[in-house]
């Protein structure tokens, strides 16, 4: 059992709201997303735009519980550019596609946290290459296990870097 206050250990709420998200509208962006996804991978030079969509729709299926973080390394020439040119066609769409979608969730108590969660994406769907997503729990932990950003101090003398799975 996760000790009380930990970030990221509310397993219950978050099945609720991803339940939730589900019925309303997040199957819908998922598929949307998925959607894209098979269209970038028809050209190889796209690929890494298919893939990168594969991945947001994987998040937009499930997003609580889980956040976005960099990879860990400083983002290459090549996925700098590819950045740009996602930005410039379809990045901006779908962000404003984000914003316009989530105002309505604002306008009851329970949609809220669905409207976060909506506004949560625009970052990575405006530049998705060189991200990870990870859970809530351990957001420094990337999927590849590199160590990125600070846990504060070790609980009980421990190391104060964690291991290759995270964990002290």
């Amino acid at each position: 059992m996760a000790p009380a206050g930990v970030p990221g250990h509310n397993g219950g709420m978050n099945a609720i709201l991803n339940v939730i998200w589900l019925l309303f509208g997040g199957i819908w962006l998922a598929l949307g997303y998925a959607a894209a996804g098979i269209v970038c991978c028809v050209l190889i030079v796209t690929i890494p735009f298919g893939i990168a969509s594969f991945r947001i729709a994987a998040y937009a299926l499930w997003p609580f519980g889980r956040t976005i973080v960099d990879r860990g390394r400083g983002p290459g020439v090549l996925s700098t550019l590819g950045n740009i040119i996602w930005l410039l066609v379809a990045g901006i769409w779908i962000g404003l596609g984000h914003i316009a979608t989530a105002i309505p969730m604002f306008l009851s108590i329970i949609g809220i946290p669905l409207g976060i969660a909506n506004l949560k994406m625009i970052p990575v769907s405006l530049m998705p290459l060189g991200k990870a997503i990870v859970p809530t729990d351990r957001p420094g932990i990337t999927p590849y296990g590199q160590y990125r950003g600070s846990y504060g101090p070790a609980p009980y003398g421990a190391t104060a870097y964690p291991g290759r799975d995270g964990r002290f």
